[in-house]
């Protein structure tokens, strides 16, 4: 009963971004800036067509996170991320905890305001 409680002791460090392969394309993506992640709720000259949902990622380190997001949001077929927020939890043991999210969207056709 008590593992119930408590936990494991056997946990690990590996973060849930590890199963998802389209880092690296996404990387490279967001680098050019062919794919934005904005903290406001649009984006500048941007219409939103669709809303993909919330797409979130957790790790022990904040790149790992943040691209682990933006993988899952490319994974669904988003064109950027809007409303972005992360947030850093530190654990006694001196170990930092990254958690990374916002709304997967995709924009209008054709069209630019």
């Amino acid at each position: 009963m008590l593992f119930l409680l408590g936990g494991s002791e056997k946990k690990s460090k590996k973060s849930e971004s590890g199963c998802i392969e389209n880092v690296e394309v996404v990387k490279e993506l967001f680098r050019n800036g062919r794919f934005p992640v904005v903290t406001t709720e649009a984006l500048e000259g941007r219409t939103i067509g669709k809303v993909l949902g919330l797409v979130a990622c957790r790790a022990y380190d904040s790149e790992e996170a943040f691209f682990g997001m933006a993988a899952r949001a490319v994974n669904k077929g988003a064109q950027a991320i809007i409303g972005y927020q992360e947030n850093v939890a530190f654990h006694p043991d001196g170990s930092k905890f990254f958690s990374c999210y916002g709304t997967a969207v995709q924009f209008e056709k054709g069209k630019r305001v």
